[in-house]
């Protein structure tokens, strides 16, 4: 008998289902479990500006390029301060989390209308939350963002919520300190911190099983089509396994890229705005991070941050020595 040929799955399986995400703004299902240390804001979140290249020197251990200038690719999140509208506690009932009493700062952005209805007048307290403390688990900051600050033809504001490190105790004396207040990206994260990006990647619509799967294209004389799959599954059972690559939507699912190092946390459009700006987003205005590596997503769209889940032990700490950040023009010749 001849050798079976070794014929794996074309895509992977692990994304699956892969359907349209339900919002633009991804939802963080796992945090960091900071114990009994410093109380503050686990994540911040930004807009994808574009992509550039530096040149840095190594320093990751065993490499063979160790303490050598090496230039890698690096994607620029602008990062405007968000601003915190409220507060929430949350318990835990039949496993689950559930809210337990929420407060609301009396002074929101005029904004924030654009994206939920705001009463007239917010009534209570950040005391109001007290007597809930003893059954939370968890404490969240309810943030906007502000896009006006950015070179985004956008004006309604995302609202999203972030968890506090730390006790409850203490994250309850935070949120306290917080509530109304602006917090920026440089509050949250220093230069050498590993973080996870979380976004919506970009659309692609309605594709054939080849390209959203990158299936073989069958023969010229099939004569029911060359861009399909060969066998739809067996006679029986009499139902088509879930495992079979159809034709559907393609793209606009949530991913998430781990590790990803903070090279620099910058306020000057002038260090990081290429000639002519970013092609698609303009000028970067404010604040802004430069990041190692590539950010799913397309241009202006929302990113998620959170420090890293799954952070590697032999990846270097200390703050990264960049010796160079291409600001040439993005434009084609």
């Amino acid at each position: 008998m001849g050798r079976k040929a070794h014929h794996p799955h074309r895509g992977s399986l692990g994304y699956s289902p892969r359907k349209r995400a339900a919002s633009h703004i991804p939802r963080i299902r796992s945090r960091v479990d900071t114990g009994m240390q410093e109380s503050k804001l686990l994540g911040f979140c930004g807009y994808k500006a574009g992509a550039t290249h530096v040149t840095m020197v190594d320093d990751f251990p065993n490499s063979l390029t160790h303490n050598e200038e090496i230039t890698t690719m690096a994607t620029v999140i602008e990062t405007p301060p968000i601003k915190v509208c409220g507060v929430r506690a949350y318990g835990k009932s039949a496993g689950k989390l559930v809210s337990l009493g929420e407060v609301w700062h009396k002074k929101v952005e005029p904004d924030l209308k654009r994206t939920i209805k705001t009463p007239k007048e917010f009534k209570g307290k950040i005391e109001d939350l007290k007597p809930y403390l003893e059954k939370s688990v968890e404490l969240r900051l309810i943030i906007c963002t502000q896009p006006r600050l950015t070179s985004i033809s956008k004006k309604k504001p995302d609202v999203m919520e972030y968890s506090i490190g730390g006790s409850i105790e203490g994250a309850y004396e935070h949120a306290k300190d917080m509530l109304g207040k602006e917090i920026g990206a440089a509050d949250i994260f220093s230069e050498g911190d590993y973080i996870d990006a979380i976004s919506i990647t970009k659309g692609k619509g309605f594709q054939d099983p080849l390209t959203k799967w990158g299936l073989k294209h069958l023969a010229r004389k099939n004569r029911k089509g060359q861009r399909k799959a060969g066998n739809l599954g067996p006679w029986h059972p009499s139902a088509m396994m879930w495992t079979v690559p159809t034709s559907g939507q393609m793209g606009y699912h949530q991913r998430t890229e781990n590790n990803l190092r903070i090279l620099k946390i910058g306020t000057k459009d002038e260090e990081i705005t290429p000639k002519g700006g970013f092609l698609g987003y303009g000028v970067v205005k404010g604040d802004y991070l430069l990041v190692k590596g590539s950010v799913p997503g397309p241009r202006k769209r929302l990113i998620r941050l959170r420090p890293a889940l799954r952070l590697n032990k032999k990846t270097p700490e200390g703050v990264p020595q960049l010796t160079y950040i291409s600001r040439e023009s993005k434009q084609s010749a």
